[in-house]
Protein backbone atom coordinates (compact mmCIF):
# COMPACT_ATOMS: atom_id res chain seq x y z
CA UNK A 1 0.00 0.00 0.00
CA UNK A 2 1.62 3.31 -0.98
CA UNK A 3 -0.47 5.57 1.12
CA UNK A 4 -2.91 5.71 3.92
CA UNK A 5 -5.34 9.18 3.81
CA UNK A 6 -7.35 10.04 6.79
CA UNK A 7 -10.37 12.77 6.35
CA UNK A 8 -11.62 14.44 9.66
CA UNK A 9 -15.36 15.05 9.09
CA UNK A 10 -17.13 17.18 11.33
CA UNK A 11 -21.11 19.21 9.85
CA UNK A 12 -19.01 19.24 6.60
CA UNK A 13 -20.49 16.40 3.92
CA UNK A 14 -21.14 18.51 0.88
CA UNK A 15 -17.44 19.38 1.10
CA UNK A 16 -15.93 15.93 2.38
CA UNK A 17 -17.81 14.36 -0.85
CA UNK A 18 -16.36 16.92 -2.89
CA UNK A 19 -12.90 16.41 -1.75
CA UNK A 20 -13.30 12.53 -1.75
CA UNK A 21 -14.65 13.17 -5.61
CA UNK A 22 -11.43 15.33 -6.52
CA UNK A 23 -9.19 12.66 -4.48
CA UNK A 24 -10.48 10.08 -6.39
CA UNK A 25 -9.95 11.68 -9.60
CA UNK A 26 -6.18 12.84 -8.68
CA UNK A 27 -5.25 8.82 -7.46
CA UNK A 28 -3.17 8.35 -10.81
CA UNK A 29 -1.72 4.58 -10.53
CA UNK A 30 -1.30 5.22 -6.74
CA UNK A 31 -2.77 2.53 -4.27
CA UNK A 32 -4.31 4.23 -1.38
CA UNK A 33 -6.68 3.19 1.55
CA UNK A 34 -9.10 6.04 2.71
CA UNK A 35 -10.34 6.49 6.86
CA UNK A 36 -12.58 8.89 7.55
CA UNK A 37 -13.18 9.96 11.03
CA UNK A 38 -16.53 11.30 11.96
CA UNK A 39 -16.53 13.87 14.96
CA UNK A 40 -20.04 13.19 16.05
CA UNK A 41 -21.07 15.33 12.85
CA UNK A 42 -24.81 16.57 13.33
CA UNK A 43 -25.70 17.14 9.42
CA UNK A 44 -26.10 13.01 8.80
CA UNK A 45 -22.19 13.03 7.86
CA UNK A 46 -21.93 8.94 9.09
CA UNK A 47 -24.83 8.05 7.49
CA UNK A 48 -24.30 9.34 4.20
CA UNK A 49 -20.74 8.12 4.29
CA UNK A 50 -21.61 4.54 5.58
CA UNK A 51 -24.51 4.53 2.38
CA UNK A 52 -22.16 5.84 -0.20
CA UNK A 53 -19.16 5.36 0.19
CA UNK A 54 -19.20 1.47 1.55
CA UNK A 55 -15.25 1.14 0.63
CA UNK A 56 -13.93 3.57 2.68
CA UNK A 57 -12.94 3.01 6.41
CA UNK A 58 -15.70 4.99 8.52
CA UNK A 59 -14.64 5.34 12.24
CA UNK A 60 -17.71 6.99 14.22
CA UNK A 61 -17.37 8.45 17.31
CA UNK A 62 -20.10 9.73 19.75
CA UNK A 63 -18.64 12.94 21.17
CA UNK A 64 -16.39 15.56 19.18
CA UNK A 65 -12.59 14.62 20.17
CA UNK A 66 -10.81 17.33 18.48
CA UNK A 67 -9.56 17.17 15.37
CA UNK A 68 -5.51 15.51 16.32
CA UNK A 69 -6.74 13.33 18.51
CA UNK A 70 -9.30 11.82 15.46
CA UNK A 71 -6.59 11.62 13.11
CA UNK A 72 -4.81 9.79 15.64
CA UNK A 73 -7.79 6.85 15.93
CA UNK A 74 -6.80 5.88 12.32
CA UNK A 75 -3.39 4.86 13.22
CA UNK A 76 -3.71 1.24 14.64
CA UNK A 77 -5.39 0.13 11.34
CA UNK A 78 -2.96 1.76 8.38
CA UNK A 79 -1.13 -0.05 5.69
CA UNK A 80 0.34 2.49 4.08
CA UNK A 81 4.24 3.71 3.47
CA UNK A 82 3.04 7.20 3.68
CA UNK A 83 0.40 8.89 5.65
CA UNK A 84 -1.96 12.11 3.99
CA UNK A 85 -3.68 13.95 6.45
CA UNK A 86 -6.47 15.97 4.20
CA UNK A 87 -9.14 18.22 5.17
CA UNK A 88 -12.71 17.73 4.00
CA UNK A 89 -11.85 21.52 2.57
CA UNK A 90 -9.34 20.64 0.43
CA UNK A 91 -9.37 19.75 -2.91
CA UNK A 92 -6.17 18.38 -4.78
CA UNK A 93 -5.20 18.58 -8.25
CA UNK A 94 -4.97 15.69 -11.10
CA UNK A 95 -1.89 13.37 -10.07
CA UNK A 96 -1.28 15.46 -7.05
CA UNK A 97 -0.97 11.96 -5.21
CA UNK A 98 1.60 10.89 -7.86
CA UNK A 99 3.49 14.16 -7.46
CA UNK A 100 4.09 14.14 -4.08
CA UNK A 101 5.19 10.65 -3.35
CA UNK A 102 7.46 11.00 -6.00
CA UNK A 103 9.19 13.40 -4.29
CA UNK A 104 9.43 11.83 -1.08
CA UNK A 105 10.60 8.49 -2.88
CA UNK A 106 13.89 10.57 -4.11
CA UNK A 107 14.08 12.80 -1.28
CA UNK A 108 14.68 10.20 1.66
CA UNK A 109 15.07 12.83 4.26
CA UNK A 110 12.00 14.37 3.61
CA UNK A 111 9.87 13.36 6.65
CA UNK A 112 6.47 15.86 6.20
CA UNK A 113 5.89 17.17 2.97
CA UNK A 114 3.30 20.45 2.02
CA UNK A 115 2.06 22.07 -0.92
CA UNK A 116 1.04 25.05 -2.63
CA UNK A 117 -2.71 26.06 -1.04
CA UNK A 118 -5.25 28.61 -3.24
CA UNK A 119 -8.33 30.00 -2.35
CA UNK A 120 -11.61 29.21 -4.45
CA UNK A 121 -10.46 32.39 -5.98
CA UNK A 122 -7.03 30.80 -6.60
CA UNK A 123 -5.69 33.39 -3.93
CA UNK A 124 -2.09 32.21 -2.77
CA UNK A 125 -2.57 30.94 1.13
CA UNK A 126 0.17 30.35 3.53
CA UNK A 127 2.02 27.21 2.31
CA UNK A 128 5.19 27.44 3.88
CA UNK A 129 6.05 28.77 7.27
CA UNK A 130 7.77 29.20 10.43
CA UNK A 131 7.69 28.24 13.60
CA UNK A 132 5.70 30.86 16.16
CA UNK A 133 7.64 32.86 19.10
CA UNK A 134 6.31 34.92 21.77
CA UNK A 135 7.92 37.70 19.96
CA UNK A 136 7.36 37.04 16.48
CA UNK A 137 3.08 37.04 17.75
CA UNK A 138 3.93 40.20 19.63
CA UNK A 139 4.86 42.16 16.63
CA UNK A 140 2.50 40.68 14.21
CA UNK A 141 -0.25 41.63 16.60
CA UNK A 142 1.28 45.00 17.49
CA UNK A 143 1.84 45.98 14.03
CA UNK A 144 5.29 46.67 14.63
CA UNK A 145 6.72 44.25 12.04
CA UNK A 146 7.58 46.84 9.90
CA UNK A 147 10.59 48.23 11.96
CA UNK A 148 12.05 44.62 12.79
CA UNK A 149 12.44 43.05 9.27
CA UNK A 150 15.06 40.56 9.96
CA UNK A 151 12.60 39.03 12.49
CA UNK A 152 11.53 35.27 11.05
CA UNK A 153 7.31 36.12 10.90
CA UNK A 154 5.28 33.10 10.91
CA UNK A 155 4.92 34.40 6.66
CA UNK A 156 7.83 35.52 5.51
CA UNK A 157 7.06 38.06 3.11
CA UNK A 158 9.80 37.46 0.51
CA UNK A 159 8.40 33.62 0.46
CA UNK A 160 8.56 32.50 -3.26
CA UNK A 161 5.43 29.89 -3.98
CA UNK A 162 6.83 28.79 -6.93
CA UNK A 163 10.39 27.42 -5.18
CA UNK A 164 11.03 24.20 -3.11
CA UNK A 165 11.97 24.75 0.23
CA UNK A 166 12.64 23.59 3.48
CA UNK A 167 10.54 25.27 5.99
CA UNK A 168 8.98 24.52 9.94
CA UNK A 169 5.98 23.78 9.19
CA UNK A 170 3.36 22.95 6.36
CA UNK A 171 -0.47 23.56 7.11
CA UNK A 172 -2.51 20.06 7.73
CA UNK A 173 -4.96 20.76 5.12
CA UNK A 174 -2.57 18.30 2.46
CA UNK A 175 0.19 17.15 5.22
CA UNK A 176 2.18 13.99 3.61
CA UNK A 177 4.58 11.97 6.11
CA UNK A 178 6.63 9.64 6.01
CA UNK A 179 5.44 6.33 7.86
CA UNK A 180 9.11 6.08 9.60
CA UNK A 181 8.45 9.72 11.12
CA UNK A 182 5.15 8.35 12.95
CA UNK A 183 7.19 5.33 13.99
CA UNK A 184 9.99 7.62 15.84
CA UNK A 185 7.80 11.06 16.73
CA UNK A 186 4.14 9.66 16.94
CA UNK A 187 1.57 11.63 15.29
CA UNK A 188 -0.57 14.65 16.88
CA UNK A 189 -0.56 14.99 20.87
CA UNK A 190 -3.98 14.64 22.13
CA UNK A 191 -3.59 17.40 24.15
CA UNK A 192 -4.58 19.96 21.47
CA UNK A 193 -8.02 19.56 20.54
CA UNK A 194 -7.68 22.05 17.67
CA UNK A 195 -4.79 24.15 16.28
CA UNK A 196 -1.22 23.70 17.04
CA UNK A 197 -1.24 20.23 16.25
CA UNK A 198 0.54 20.29 12.76
CA UNK A 199 3.21 23.10 14.23
CA UNK A 200 4.13 20.66 17.19
CA UNK A 201 4.20 17.60 14.94
CA UNK A 202 7.16 19.34 12.63
CA UNK A 203 9.06 20.57 15.38
CA UNK A 204 9.11 17.01 16.82
CA UNK A 205 10.10 16.00 13.34
CA UNK A 206 12.87 18.45 12.95
CA UNK A 207 13.62 17.52 16.64
CA UNK A 208 14.31 14.35 15.37
CA UNK A 209 16.54 15.00 12.15
CA UNK A 210 14.35 14.86 9.47
CA UNK A 211 13.21 17.73 6.93
CA UNK A 212 9.74 19.55 6.56
CA UNK A 213 9.69 20.61 2.76
CA UNK A 214 7.17 23.06 0.76
CA UNK A 215 6.44 20.99 -2.64
CA UNK A 216 5.24 23.88 -5.41
CA UNK A 217 4.82 21.34 -8.13
CA UNK A 218 1.05 20.55 -7.38
CA UNK A 219 -1.52 22.75 -5.67
CA UNK A 220 -4.65 22.36 -3.54
CA UNK A 221 -7.75 24.08 -3.48
CA UNK A 222 -8.30 25.17 0.95
CA UNK A 223 -11.50 26.50 1.84
CA UNK A 224 -10.80 26.88 5.23
CA UNK A 225 -12.66 27.00 8.71
CA UNK A 226 -15.77 25.01 7.44
CA UNK A 227 -15.67 22.49 10.22
CA UNK A 228 -14.99 24.98 13.27
CA UNK A 229 -17.87 27.83 12.10
CA UNK A 230 -20.34 25.50 12.74
CA UNK A 231 -19.52 25.19 16.70
CA UNK A 232 -18.62 29.24 16.84
CA UNK A 233 -17.60 32.48 15.17
CA UNK A 234 -14.39 32.71 13.66
CA UNK A 235 -11.66 35.35 13.98
CA UNK A 236 -10.50 37.14 11.08
CA UNK A 237 -8.26 34.09 10.38
CA UNK A 238 -10.98 32.01 9.74
CA UNK A 239 -10.18 30.26 13.42
CA UNK A 240 -11.85 29.61 17.04
CA UNK A 241 -10.09 32.18 18.95
CA UNK A 242 -10.18 30.29 22.40
CA UNK A 243 -9.01 26.93 20.93
CA UNK A 244 -6.39 29.04 19.13
CA UNK A 245 -5.01 30.83 21.93
CA UNK A 246 -4.86 27.70 24.75
CA UNK A 247 -3.18 25.39 21.61
CA UNK A 248 -0.40 28.41 21.87
CA UNK A 249 -0.57 28.14 25.39
CA UNK A 250 0.04 24.60 25.35
CA UNK A 251 2.70 24.67 22.67
CA UNK A 252 4.87 27.22 24.18
CA UNK A 253 4.71 25.53 27.71
CA UNK A 254 5.32 21.94 26.38
CA UNK A 255 8.58 22.76 23.57
CA UNK A 256 9.88 26.00 25.29
CA UNK A 257 9.02 25.99 29.31
CA UNK A 258 6.81 28.06 31.54
CA UNK A 259 9.33 31.22 31.05
CA UNK A 260 8.28 31.29 27.18
CA UNK A 261 4.51 31.13 28.52
CA UNK A 262 4.96 33.72 30.63
CA UNK A 263 6.67 35.70 28.05
CA UNK A 264 3.92 35.31 25.42
CA UNK A 265 1.24 36.30 27.76
CA UNK A 266 2.66 39.19 28.84
CA UNK A 267 3.86 40.41 24.93
CA UNK A 268 0.59 39.42 23.81
CA UNK A 269 -1.17 41.57 26.83
CA UNK A 270 1.04 44.41 25.69
CA UNK A 271 0.17 44.12 21.86
CA UNK A 272 -3.25 44.67 22.65
CA UNK A 273 -2.30 47.89 25.14
CA UNK A 274 -0.74 49.07 22.34
CA UNK A 275 -3.57 48.16 19.74
CA UNK A 276 -5.96 49.94 22.09
CA UNK A 277 -3.75 52.91 22.00
CA UNK A 278 -3.98 53.35 18.39
CA UNK A 279 -7.27 53.01 18.10
CA UNK A 280 -7.93 55.90 20.81
CA UNK A 281 -5.49 58.20 18.69
CA UNK A 282 -6.86 57.28 15.82
CA UNK A 283 -10.23 58.76 17.66
CA UNK A 284 -11.65 55.08 16.38
CA UNK A 285 -15.37 54.24 17.69
CA UNK A 286 -15.15 53.50 21.28
CA UNK A 287 -17.07 50.11 21.17
CA UNK A 288 -14.06 48.56 19.42
CA UNK A 289 -12.13 49.77 22.46
CA UNK A 290 -13.44 46.41 24.58
CA UNK A 291 -11.89 43.91 22.00
CA UNK A 292 -8.46 44.51 23.06
CA UNK A 293 -9.25 44.36 26.58
CA UNK A 294 -11.68 41.37 26.18
CA UNK A 295 -8.50 39.94 23.88
CA UNK A 296 -6.24 40.20 26.98
CA UNK A 297 -8.86 38.82 29.74
CA UNK A 298 -9.68 35.80 27.65
CA UNK A 299 -5.81 34.84 27.36
CA UNK A 300 -5.81 35.53 30.97
CA UNK A 301 -8.04 33.23 31.93
CA UNK A 302 -6.80 30.45 29.60
CA UNK A 303 -3.41 30.91 31.07
CA UNK A 304 -5.29 29.87 34.70
CA UNK A 305 -7.22 27.73 33.42
CA UNK A 306 -4.97 25.47 31.45
CA UNK A 307 -2.14 25.35 34.81
CA UNK A 308 -0.17 27.97 32.54
CA UNK A 309 0.14 26.27 29.72
CA UNK A 310 0.38 22.77 31.38
CA UNK A 311 -2.67 20.98 30.74
CA UNK A 312 -5.61 21.58 28.68
CA UNK A 313 -8.79 22.57 29.56
CA UNK A 314 -11.09 19.53 27.12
Amino acid sequence: MDVSIILVSYNTINMTKEALTYLYASEGDVEFEVFIIDNASRDGSADVLREQYPHIHLIENRRNVGFGRANNQALPFINGRYVLLLNTDAFVEPLTLRKTLDYMETHHNAGILGVKLLGRDKELQPSCRYFPTPWNLFLSQSGLSRFFGKVKMIDDATWNPELEADCDWVPGCYYLIRREVIDQVGLFDPRYFLYYEEVDHCFAAKQAGWDVVYFPGTSVIHIGGESAKSDGKLSAGRQLQPLQMESGLLYFRKNHGLACVLLHVFLTTLADVIRLAKDVLKLKDPNGYFLHFRHSLLLWGLFFKTKMGAKPTR
